[in-house]
């Protein structure tokens, strides 16, 4: 079998644009008739307006037809490492190029899977999981300003069936990093104290802060949390000093979690290695994809650590997170970030219900196109 050429498709999301405004999704078509499908994850940087995405498409294409295009699919780890060492002087990670080649490698993960009649995660050493763990971020229904409504929000979640869920008591302001004043600190404090009093220990509640704070700022805010027993405190640092991250967790009792824009083994392993995390967010459509993901998830379990993928893209790269938790015995719970479109683009939608995500059993990434969806969503 032979990869014998390539198609991208710009998608138009819709409101409220989970993954982004637009999506831009990878056809990889077979000489034996076999298709595979990735996503170049868009995000917030990428979606705004169609010509962010010329350059991104411009890469897929010169890469592919060097790298992909006449290869056997099934030579999945080769055809990476090709596109990601062969050119000396852009060997370096970066979330400008990796994510395609996580484009590619799910596209080549789906036509072997298809191939095959298998669905990926029994590829990659069979179902682990019957059901996975899913959160959402907990909806804004005013306590940012009045914290005492927290805990009404979180009755609500409980009600739906969700055991966890994560906040930003932090909202994002720049410049970033930012030091949090103490009354701020004390703001977010009282949103714990209101879900704590209104439902105990029934659901973990992670902080998400987005990489904002210093180093001592996140030392005041895991000290004066730390009561309320916080999930996770992800990104209490931008992530691109480890030091520093590490720091904080050497101070801290309340787990550390990072790895949304961290991308390969090799950045991973550094995290783990110097103890600045216990809990890996790799995305799967931007660390490397999902054969990447594996050696990250396997790194990670190596460290006793766990994974907790990260989630904010269109519907193909969430059904690629999804065969990585089946199979990864320390997965610990996925974020569900998922948007109207995720649940009508494909035939059977990847559903996120009463706190859990079914794993689909079809062939590759288990999943196929509404076609009459898809092309109403589409992008000339």
């Amino acid at each position: 079998m032979k990869v014998i050429d390539l198609k991208t498709m710009v998608v138009e999301n819709e409101p409220p644009y989970r993954g982004g405004k637009y999506l831009l999704f990878l056809e990889l078509k077979t000489d034996e008739g076999v298709v595979g499908y990735g996503e170049r994850i868009t995000g917030n940087t990428y979606s705004r307006n169609l010509g962010d995405l010329k350059s991104q498409i411009s890469l897929i294409e010169e890469m592919g037809r060097q790298y992909v295009v006449g290869e056997d699919p099934f030579n999945i780890e080769r055809i990476w490492d090709r596109m990601y060492a062969s050119r000396h002087d852009f060997r370096h990670p970066s979330l400008h190029a990796t994510p395609v080649l996580s484009a590619f490698d799910m596209a080549l993960w789906d036509i072997a899977g298809k191939a095959t009649g298998q669905p990926i995660y029994n590829l990659l050493g069979g179902k682990y999981h019957d059901k996975l763990r899913a959160y959402a971020y907990m909806p804004n229904r005013g306590f940012r300003e009045h914290p005492e409504r927290a805990g009404e929000v979180a009755v609500e979640l409980i009600e739906a069936g969700n055991s966890a869920c994560k906040l930003d008591p932090f909202m994002p302001e720049y410049p970033i990093p930012r030091d949090i004043p103490l009354w701020e600190i004390e703001h977010a404090a009282k949103i714990f104290e209101s879900i704590r009093d209104a439902v105990g220990a029934r659901i973990e509640v992670g902080i998400g802060t987005h990489g904002q704070l210093t180093t001592y700022s996140a030392l005041r805010v895991a000290d004066y949390l730390e009561p309320y027993h916080p999930f996770w405190f992800e990104e209490p640092v931008a992530p691109e000093n480890v030091d520093e991250m590490a720091r904080v967790a050497a101070h801290t009792s309340i787990p550390i979690a990072t790895g949304e824009r961290l991308v390969t083994k090799y950045e991973f392993s550094q995290v783990l290695e110097k103890q600045a995390a216990q809990i890996i967010q790799m995305d799967v459509g931007q660390c490397g994809g999902i054969l990447e993901a594996k050696k990250i998830a396997a790194i990670t379990e190596a460290h006793y650590a766990m994974i907790a993928p990260h989630m904010a893209c269109g519907p193909i790269a969430a059904a690629a997170a999804i065969q990585i938790d089946t199979c990864s015995p320390n997965f610990l719970i996925q974020e569900a970030n998922l948007g109207p479109l995720h649940g009508t683009i494909f035939k059977e939608p990847l559903a996120f219900e009463n706190g859990y995500i079914t794993p689909p059993t079809g062939p590759g990434l288990g999943v196929e196109f509404d076609e009459d969806v898809l092309k109403r969503h589409l992008v000339e």
